[in-house]
């Protein structure tokens, strides 16, 4: 017996509000007006040079701090009310980033999707314990034969 899928069928993810926005989210849709952009810069990764730029964006929840990677560095402009889906949510220093990348979509919408203020509350990232430190033992005293 088989089963017949509808090929047509996508999967619509719901826009989420910026509070709402934890590490580890992945294809994230948020509705959000564009509060600055920065220049865009290179930087060295793990995986080589990249380049990268820095936005703030809000919805009527809060802001967050968006990192646009690669050709999208250039696609955000102040002031601009945009959807943007496929995002990636991470922790850089404490913080909570949005990351928009080259499968990220971003639409822009009309100036009224978003009213009111854009408070300055953040989406806050789980605490962690401190790692701790990892000491080695000298050689001498590492493994031996007990004889």
């Amino acid at each position: 017996m088989s089963i017949d899928r509808d090929k047509s069928f996508t999967k619509t993810a719901r826009s989420v509000s910026v509070l709402e926005l934890r590490p580890g989210m992945e294809n994230v849709t948020v509705r959000v007006k564009v509060l600055s952009v920065g220049k865009p810069r290179v930087i060295e990764t793990k995986k080589g040079t990249r380049t990268i730029n820095n936005a703030i964006i809000g919805d009527n929840t809060g802001r967050v701090e968006a990192v646009l990677w690669g050709e999208k560095t250039t696609s955000l402009r102040e002031g601009d009310i945009v959807e943007i889906s496929g995002a990636w949510i991470t922790e850089f220093k404490g913080r909570v980033q949005l990351n928009i990348g080259k499968t990220t979509s971003i639409t822009k919408l009309p100036e009224d999707a978003i009213k009111g203020d854009i408070p300055d509350k953040e989406p806050t990232a789980p605490s962690r314990p401190p790692r701790r430190p990892v000491f080695k033992k000298p050689r001498s005293m590492r493994g031996g034969s007990y004889e």
